[in-house]
């Protein structure tokens, strides 16, 4: 896997060993940075937020097309020690905080941050399970865009949030959501 665009074009991205994680594929994450790109413009100074994080790819892309900052949030451990060894071969620390738990343990945020990506596992529910919660808590906020991946043919629906528009991409659907 590689960084599509930006500072670090190019660069590789390790995926944890094994088979706990499914990174999302180069033609998804082109995909998906192409429908953000023409809805924000950019991803200059932005707040990101990587939920079920995996290899961290989603958040370095974000990273290297320039946005501020980003928060991992990932509770496999292979896949935590993957993200820090990104981040390291990456040196953008500094730009990095990595939390190796459950999207479902966060607390009330400082700020609704720009931009969430949320990849969990296919056909498990829990991305809705953990974008009603993060509503909740105030994680989504007004001007915040989210991007939900799940297979092709989940319909994902969370109350509060409308589906803006949806991409399927082979064995994925992309859908971007905005608070209501």
């Amino acid at each position: 896997m590689r960084i599509i665009s930006g500072k670090w074009r190019g660069r590789k991205v390790d995926a944890p060993p094994g088979e706990g994680t499914r990174p999302t594929a180069d033609r998804t994450r082109e995909t998906l940075f192409s429908m953000l790109h023409s809805r924000l413009g950019g991803f200059e100074d932005l707040a990101v937020a990587d939920f079920f994080a995996g290899s961290g790819a989603l958040g370095l892309e974000a990273l290297s097309r320039g946005a501020a900052s980003c928060l991992f949030v990932e509770q496999d451990a292979a896949a935590v020690r993957a993200i820090r060894a990104n981040i390291a071969a990456l040196d953008c620390a500094g730009q990095c905080d990595v939390r190796a738990s459950s999207v479902l343990t966060l607390g009330i945020p400082k700020s609704a941050p720009d931009l969430i990506f949320l990849d969990p596992p296919y056909l498990t529910g829990a991305g809705e399970v953990a974008l009603d919660k993060l509503s909740r808590l105030g994680w989504i906020g007004p001007a915040t865009w989210i991007s939900l991946e799940t297979a092709y043919n989940e319909d994902p629906e969370v109350k509060g949030l409308e589906a803006v528009v949806e991409r399927k991409v082979g064995k994925a659907k992309i859908t971007l959501f905005r608070a209501v």
